[in-house]
């Protein structure tokens, strides 16, 4: 990772024109230095990450359209346009999309640590991915993805 250059980084594009597609989601890598790494996310209706944990970053969520359905530390919350969500280390949470619209946001955590690597490892993909790889492989990159609720709980 080299060190930040000043400049803009233009909407509709990232980094390198990287774009990846991350189970139906789009990323768009925006900025990555060892401190920090944002990414513009396209979430179409119906899709979602499960929850899980960072253990050794903070993650934030800028939204820009749409409105999210979160689960933040066992709490059900919604985000829309112009909320900033906070998910601070170590806190469990879950991100929904339950409406019709497409939801578009900047996501960014702190310090970058295995995730910019984790999106290479799971792009492409695809939605039909097996489970158990996105979770052997997140959990591989420091993410740990929680276990589904008991039946009678979804």
């Amino acid at each position: 990772m080299a060190e930040m250059t000043p400049g803009i980084v233009k909407s509709q594009t990232g980094m390198d024109q990287i774009s990846w597609n991350i189970l139906g989601q789009t990323y768009v890598p925006k900025q990555v230095t060892p401190e920090c790494f944002s990414w513009h996310a396209t979430l179409p209706p119906g899709t979602f990450v499960p929850p899980h944990i960072h253990p050794d970053q903070d993650e934030y969520l800028y939204i820009l359209e749409g409105r999210f359905e979160f689960l933040l530390d066992g709490q059900e919350a919604i985000g829309e346009p112009g909320d900033l969500v906070k998910l601070p280390r170590g806190i469990p949470h879950g991100i929904f999309n339950k409406s019709d619209a497409t939801i578009k946001t900047l996501f960014w955590v702190t310090p970058t640590a295995r995730l910019y690597d984790l999106f290479w490892a799971l792009h492409n993909l695809g939605p039909t991915a097996d489970p158990a790889e996105v979770v052997a492989v997140s959990a591989a990159h420091a993410i740990d993805f929680l276990p589904p609720p008991p039946e009678e709980d979804r």
